[in-house]
């Protein structure tokens, strides 16, 4: 059933035998639907902006091999292996933040993407997955040997981050790595009194953030009262989930796309209600909450702090991601441009991903072969 076999010690045949090839598979599945909505809903999208047909969608099924690439690749990798890997990126991402700063490329009123030789990036994606990784070396640094630098380094590093990502501005995913810091923080050990002040902070983060920044303003107000023009793009998208029903239009017959900027990124769930119906998205919901709910159950398995912690704060960032995405497309939540892991288009989203997931499967990797063999 296997091209290795138990008594293969070799790297490959050890790291394919402790492999959660179930989180693989239902990635595989994550991003082959991903692959389908790219066909059905960027053509409209490129033919507005002058481009071929089938421009975006090309561009993100030729992400997907070094996707995964980088994915496995990373997965091969010890739990050292994983921690200087971390540190590299997010050094190298950091270094990227401050750099936008001053000559950033500015798209919808933010700058958050560097480019170089005609490709863009955007580094604040690196730093999510990196970050979760650096924390949770803090924090179990703090609690297993009394490291009193690892806490100062985990709220120190946190500051950085928080301040880099409003400095562009990115509210979302400052909300998104403090929902991340804040979680691992809590699991590693965080007294009740500072639940409360952290918490405390963070609301009046939120109020700060409602009247600092106009387009957080507007958002949350479009929500508040959707019946204002400016609700266009939301109301299209639930009008795409009515017609869609259980089963959808059928693909490519779908007409959200023809009118939403953003179909193939931020709105490419409504496209999957409209044209394949209620069936798809529960889908697409399940394959997320698999992924999530497996990868607990294995790193709580595990004895190791770290595994847990890092672990904990990559599946959160996972998770969240697509809820918020989801959530954004039927008006549960003010909307974010925030991307659905390994389905909305988007190359930086996508690698970065990847690069979190790599880690996901590197540190879950099973510590015992059935059967009595260990790694």
């Amino acid at each position: 059933m296997t091209a290795f076999s138990r008594s293969n010690l070799s790297i490959l045949g050890s790291w394919w035998l402790s492999l959660d090839r179930w989180t693989v598979a239902a990635l595989i599945a994550l991003a082959a639907a991903g692959a389908v909505l790219g066909m059905a809903a960027s053509p409209p999208v490129a033919e507005h902006l002058g481009l071929g047909t089938f421009y975006f969608a090309k561009r993100h099924i030729s992400y997907l091999p070094f996707a995964f690439t980088i994915m496995l690749g990373v997965s091969l990798l010890p739990a050292k292996g994983i921690r200087l890997l971390a540190l590299v990126t997010f050094t190298c991402a950091i270094i990227l933040m401050v750099f936008t700063l001053t000559d950033g490329t500015a798209i919808k009123g933010a700058v958050r993407w560097v480019s170089f030789a005609g490709i863009s990036l955007q580094p604040s994606e690196f730093v999510k997955p990196s970050f979760a990784v650096l924390a949770a070396w803090m924090f179990t640094n703090w609690r297993l040997n009394g490291a009193v630098w690892g806490y100062g380094l985990a709220v120190g590093l946190y500051m950085v981050v928080v301040a880099l990502l409003l400095a562009q501005p990115d509210v979302g995913m400052t909300i998104l790595v403090s929902m991340i810091w804040g979680t691992q923080f809590f699991l590693a050990g965080l007294p009740m009194f500072l639940v409360f002040i952290i918490g405390a902070i963070f609301i009046a983060g939120g109020v700060f953030a409602y009247f600092q920044f106009p387009h957080v303003q507007a958002r949350i107000d479009l929500f508040l009262d959707p019946t204002g023009t400016d609700a266009y793009q939301v109301a299209r998208s639930l009008d795409a989930f009515r017609g869609g029903g259980v089963f959808g239009v059928g693909p490519g017959e779908g007409q959200v796309k023809e009118v939403l900027p953003d179909a193939h990124s931020d709105f490419v769930f409504a496209v999957a209600g409209e044209e394949f119906g209620l069936i798809m998205t529960l889908l697409i919901v399940g394959l997320f909450a698999f992924i999530v709910l497996r990868g607990f159950i294995r790193t709580f398995k595990e004895s190791e702090l770290f595994q847990q912690l890092a672990v904990t704060g990559l599946l959160v960032q996972f998770g969240l991601q697509a809820i918020i995405n989801m959530a954004s497309t039927l008006n549960l939540m003010p909307t974010k441009g925030m991307t659905l892991p390994f389905i909305s288009y988007g190359g930086s989203s996508m690698f970065a991903l990847a690069l979190g997931m790599g880690m996901v499967l590197a540190l879950t990797r099973a510590r015992e072969f059935p059967g009595g063999g260990k790694i």
